[in-house]
């Protein structure tokens, strides 16, 4: 016990220290993180044989571990994503969000599909059509935790941040119904049957039970949340009592259950973020509350980063087959998303830096992704699946916050860095419109 707490804290100081050092050279705090966790992981300081001690993790089976603080991490990141929509949100902008939200993951699934598919064509025995199709819908999976936090970081605001965040939050119930359909269709081509059409349905099925429940439950936790908040007047219990709220559904969406011959569960980022949406929908003081918390939860969003940073595996990157598929699935997700954002901001009449800046904010890639990969190790090929995905984790999630940065402050929405603190909200000097 005692080498867990020194474990914690130090991943905690090291994260913290690491961000000082990326305020020098104006990287976000979140690729901080994400370095000091590679620093103290399996294949640096772990190495050493100093993680006896509680410093450092020895193996990546020791991150697993403390799998359950990034399960409750990403609860907080979500029910605070939930924040943003806000009816008057939906009124401005709800329909550019899911317009935008489904095309561009379409998109994207669909180029980064045509170009492994051309792939196993040229060199079968390089990557399956199993694989290629599985591929192309995970990419469409996009992360709202390194999005969350850079946005946080800076005080970004503006249409394109707001937008972003619904985007982001919608990626994910659009994600599962690509995959489902996705991988019912791999698993039909690898088995050789011809019903392919039955599995594609019974697969549909299980994920729109899914989403369906895990909005439900968030939609009944919101209300009893709201219920519950009436009776304490205090700031610190009614605090208190949004955390344990969070906890419960964190806890409420790990069960499983049967419906018939589907195999069902929920989606922790929906049940969250719905449960946030309800609450700050129907909670007056909802504003103030969410402040208090996301300074509350800081720690543990450090936390999940440190150790998200320690579990990306480096091994991959001995396998020259898994670096060739990775560069073709990295250029053509992020060219889908690019272009995707751009067509459908277009489409929807969004204004030119939404167009233009917003598929480049949709880049970072990481937990839903890997929660699909490990789901695809069924197939023949399925190592390497996860393997791609996990190389393209390492490179979204390092770069990608800086993308973000780069691009929310190209749009005007965050205030140049030296000019913004802990006291100042920020005021973007040109800000922009959806007209």
């Amino acid at each position: 016990m005692e080498q867990l707490l020194i474990c914690l804290s130090a991943a905690l100081i090291a994260g913290l220290l690491m961000s000082r050092l990326a305020k020098a050279i104006h990287l976000p705090a979140v690729t901080s993180y994400l370095l000091a966790g590679l620093l103290l992981g399996p294949f640096f300081l772990g190495r050493l044989g100093l993680s006896n001690f509680g410093i450092g993790f020895g193996t990546l089976e020791q991150v697993d571990s403390l799998s359950l603080i990034t399960q409750v991490a990403l609860g907080f990141i979500a029910f605070v994503i939930g924040n943003e929509f806000r009816l008057s949100a939906l009124e401005s902008m709800g329909k550019q969000a899911i317009t935008v939200g489904i095309l561009q993951a379409v998109m994207t699934t669909a180029l980064v599909d045509a170009a492994l598919v051309i792939l196993h064509f040229i060199r079968p025995d390089i990557i399956s059509m199993a694989s290629a199709i599985t591929l192309g819908a995970i990419a469409a999976a996009t992360a709202p935790a390194a999005t969350l936090m850079v946005v946080k970081q800076y005080k970004a605001d503006g249409p394109l941040t707001r937008l972003l965040l619904m985007v982001v939050a919608i990626d994910d119930a659009v994600g599962l119904v690509l995959f489902s359909a996705s991988f019912g269709i791999a698993n039909a081509l690898e088995q050789g049957r011809v019903d392919a059409i039955s599995v594609l349905v019974t697969d549909a099925e299980r994920n729109v039970v899914e989403i369906v429940f895990s909005l439900g439950l968030g939609a009944v936790a919101g209300f009893a949340l709201n219920q519950l908040e009436i009776y304490f007047h205090s700031r610190s219990k009614r605090m208190s009592l949004s955390v344990a709220f969070v906890l419960l559904t964190v806890g409420l969406s790990m069960v499983t259950f049967d419906i018939g011959p589907l195999h069902c569960g929920f989606s922790l980022l929906l049940v969250c973020m719905m449960t946030g949406t309800v609450f700050c929908n129907i909670c007056p003081t909802s504003d103030e509350l969410m402040d208090r918390l996301d300074r509350w939860v800081s720690p543990v969003n450090i936390l999940f980063f440190v150790l998200s940073g320690a579990e990306l595996d480096l091994n991959i990157l001995s396998d020259p087959l898994v670096l060739l598929i990775g560069v073709v699935y990295i250029a053509f997700r992020s060219l889908g998303k690019i272009s995707g954002a751009f067509v459908s901001g277009r489409a929807t009449h969004c204004s030119h830096n939404i167009q233009k800046y917003l598929g480049i904010t949709l880049l970072p890639q990481a937990g839903v992704a890997l929660g699909m990969a490990a789901e695809a190790a069924e197939l023949s090929d399925g190592h390497m699946v996860r393997n791609v995905v996990l190389f393209s984790v390492l490179v979204y999630e390092l770069v990608g916050p800086t993308l973000t940065k780069l691009a929310l402050t190209a749009a005007g929405e965050i205030i140049p860095e030296g000019r913004t603190n802990a006291r100042m909200a920020n005021k973007p000097e040109f800000p922009v419109s959806l007209d």
